[in-house]
């Protein structure tokens, strides 16, 4: 036999060896470029290695079941932020597994261990191992479970089993299978700190002898000792594979599956417990399996819980059942339209809803009241958001959010829910019916008199040089520009300056005489009259409270003018910066506002805008302090290139989203990411950047980094300081520093969706702790 055939045969018999044994040499690379070449176990039931999550560019680096279509995964780094970016690595090393980004950044690693690791072993039960020399295990995955255990595996007394947050998002969820003595607990947790709510279910040893945990033996039968948790079960691990997880909807569940192929190829429930988690969860504090707002109902064909939103309520995840639900309309004390305090049977209605509960969470019981009196106290308190009445003449009142709902399957009185007639911003009075109007001299007057009107004012516009405007659907009007010049005595009171032109104070001769905002724009070719037209229409379609109007335009010759409503209050910038802080309240409003207007801009729109330039100088406030974002819709209407695609980067230092120096497509992110700086100058009153500090102060010159190193070192006080309103609502500042942190993420796709970013503001969706925005991993889309 030649040399060369030898050496082939022996690299031959060292890969056969590797797929044989399942052992890894040290120094070992994976890769998520190579996520298809994944390390077996030897007959290649189990893999260790990244596995994508869903469509995303996001991984985990994980153990599944490899011989089964769905590649069920067992096991997962557990880390805060599982979920790992495109070219993530993970090295077998002397000291341990290391995990790193695609910038060599750490991740994760299996930590210190009593010894040189001398090889891995993805064994043939699902178990990966760490080796010495002398093959004793120095770290092994059956000894860090995350949410799942296998047969042949032991969770011990001081051990722990934390679900998910939801099928795809494998961060630590809301539920914990823990040990107190030798009794294992179900129970949900403050999410995302480690505090436990009282069980929801527990299993005792029938005797405290020999109890080493929760056994789940080779033969896939789970003891406390000496008592079997799923009772007398038939099982054949020779035919199925087995596993026992903590369900992200807080079941803790037995499944199988058919390895033979020919047999169905799904994972079927053997045995679960609590028997009904819908009535099993009954706890003061927390939302129940089901997120808040919704209700529970227990589906015995599937062996799980079902999650259902009331009426006028939608999912805040529409792809997550099991995240909770949030009204589709405005309502309780912070509803800005003036009828929903003064005349509330206008607006709301209570709608009944059968079978229905949430029998917790009571902040009022009236005693003999009638359903209608229990019904009109609910309308008249803004504080109240449900009504549980019974035949007693209880009125049990509930405030929002409305926890632990569940289905009861009796058919007494319903519950009544708190619902809006009319959705805010629609709450026109009551037309005049023409008969009326038409049915009488008095009527015959009203009409020739709103005639007249209308000629007159025709007539006033077009005397002032005010056209009427082919833009029907937007309701702009298309000036001359000697009207305008006219208006602002010819340009002359200058009152802002911007990326895109200079802005002046304006009246408008009609007979209100209207203030307005004339802006020049400075930037715009000729040769792009039609675009010009086709975006103003888009942008004169807009119509939200938290966004400044657009009133109408100039397109004549070279002159381009938009003419928009005038802010008193100048802008965000002048208010934020100034001498003294503006109170914690306003700030809070300026906040919710911005975000509700990007939501508007992003999701709400026709065609989505882009706002690329989101800063302070960018958000005016109106006579009644309410933020409006200007300047949308220009970014486009000014650079945009034939293709659509965005190449130039636009924006304002220490606002631009990382992805604008990439010269990649942009998405809404960046607006994201924008609003994440600016979020955390609306909390400390301070800009973004600030160079020229002395050198006891120069860690503070960057505000997002100085923002994340106080957050990290649990500092949030210190951001605020001296600001006695913010420090006593210090909770909320924590909760909207970590939501700025989410936004300034270096990676898009990590970032949350405005609309996600606004449900967090208000509280209706928990905020996780965040990564650190140069080395995120966890998406919030």
């Amino acid at each position: 036999m030649s040399i060369t055939t030898i050496f082939f045969l022996a690299l031959f018999l060292l890969h056969f060896h590797h797929l044989t044994f399942g052992n890894v040499a040290l120094n070992t690379i994976l890769s998520t470029i190579d996520q298809n070449a994944p390390w077996l176990s030897p007959s290649g039931e189990f893999a260790f290695g990244f596995r994508r999550i869903d469509n995303t560019n996001l991984f985990l680096l994980a153990i599944w079941f490899n011989n089964i279509p769905s590649k069920t995964i067992v096991w997962y780094a557990n880390m805060p932020n599982p979920a790992v970016p495109a070219g993530s690595r993970v090295q077998l090393t002397p000291t341990g597994l290391y995990l790193t980004n695609l910038q060599g950044q750490a991740m994760w690693t299996t930590g210190e261990l009593q010894g040189d690791v001398s090889y891995a072993e993805m064994r043939e039960d699902g178990n990966f191992v760490l080796a010495s020399s002398t093959s004793s295990n120095l770290w092994q995955t059956f000894t860090n479970p995350t949410d799942t255990l296998l047969p042949n595996q032991t969770l011990p007394l001081n051990g722990m089993l934390s679900s998910r947050i939801s099928r795809t998002n494998y961060t630590k969820g809301r539920f914990e299978l823990y040990f107190n003595g030798v009794k294992f607990l179900l129970s949900q947790i403050a999410w995302p700190t480690e505090f436990h709510y009282n069980p929801y279910h527990g299993f005792d040893a029938a005797s405290k002898d020999s109890v080493s945990g929760l056994v789940f033996n080779s033969l896939g039968n789970m003891y406390i000792g000496q008592k079997r948790v799923w009772g007398n079960l038939v099982l054949d691990v020779s035919r199925n594979y087995y596993r026992a997880t903590l369900d992200y909807y807080g079941v803790f569940t037995l499944y199988f599956h058919p390895k033979e192929s020919n047999k169905a190829q799904f994972w079927s429930v053997v045995g679960y417990v609590p028997n009904n988690i819908c009535e099993a969860i009954f706890s003061e504090m927390g939302s129940g399996s089901c997120g808040y707002n919704s209700y529970c109902s227990w589906d015995d064909t599937n062996k799980r819980p079902t999650c259902k939103c009331p009426g006028r309520y939608s999912l805040v995840d529409p792809n997550d059942e099991f995240g909770g639900c949030k009204p589709d309309f405005s309502f309780g004390c912070g509803a800005d339209d003036e009828r929903s305090q003064e005349n509330p049977e206008e607006v709301f209605e209570m709608k009944p809803w059968p079978n229905v509960n949430w029998p917790l969470g009571d902040y009022e019981r009236l005693i003999n009241y009638t359903l209608d009196e229990c019904k009109r106290s609910c309308l008249y308190d803004c504080n109240c958001a449900a009504v549980i009445p019974n035949h007693a003449k209880d009125c049990w009142k509930k405030r929002f959010p409305l926890s632990n709902g569940r289905y009861v399957n009796d058919h007494g009185i319903p519950a009544y829910l708190k619902t809006r007639i009319q959705p805010l911003g629609n709450l026109n009075p009551p037309r005049l019916q023409p008969a009326l109007l038409f049915g009488s001299p008095i009527g015959s007057l009203v009409v020739a008199l709103l005639v007249a009107t209308a000629v007159s004012i025709i007539l006033l516009k077009s005397k002032n040089g005010v056209q009427v405007s082919s833009f029907d659907e937007t309701n702009m009007h298309s000036f001359t520009y000697e009207a305008l010049k006219e208006a602002t005595h010819g340009f002359n009171e200058e009152v802002g300056r911007g990326s895109f032109g200079i802005v002046y104070k304006g009246t408008l001769k009609s007979a209100t005489n209207t203030v307005v905002a004339v802006k020049r724009l400075d930037r715009v070719a000729q040769e792009r009259d039609k675009e010009f037209k086709n975006e103003l229409s888009a942008i004169g379609k807009t119509c939200h409270k938290n966004l400044v109007r657009l009133i109408g335009f100039c397109d004549e010759g070279v002159q381009r003018v938009l003419v928009y409503e005038f802010m008193s209050n100048g802008s965000l910038a002048d208010i934020l910066f100034a001498k003294f802080k503006p109170n914690w309240n306003v700030r809070v409003n300026f906040a919710l506002g911005i975000a509700r207007g990007l939501h508007y801009l992003h999701e709400e729109c026709d065609t989505p805008i882009i706002h690329c330039d989101i800063k302070p100088q960018n958000i005016l406030i109106d006579e009644n302090m309410r933020a409006k974002i200007s300047d949308f819709g220009l970014a486009k209407l000014l650079y945009s290139d034939k293709s659509g695609t965005l190449t130039m980067i636009r924006g304002t230092r220490g606002y631009v989203a990382p992805e604008w120096y990439k010269n990649t497509p942009v998405t809404t992110k960046v607006d994201v990411y924008s609003y994440g700086v600016m979020l955390l100058e609306i909390i400390c009153c301070r800009k973004s950047v600030e160079m020229d500090l002395d050198k006891v102060e120069k860690s503070k010159a960057i505000l997002t980094n100085w923002a994340y190193d106080c957050y990290m070192e649990r500092r949030i006080e210190v951001l605020v300081e001296s600001d006695e309103e913010a420090l006593a609502d210090i909770g909320r500042v924590k909760k909207w520093v970590m939501i700025a942190i989410w936004c300034i993420q270096d990676n898009p796709e990590i970032r949350p969706s405005v609309k996600t970013v606004m449900h967090m503001l208000e509280g209706l969706v928990e905020v996780p702790s965040p990564p650190s925005p140069s080395s995120s991993s966890l998406s919030m889309v």
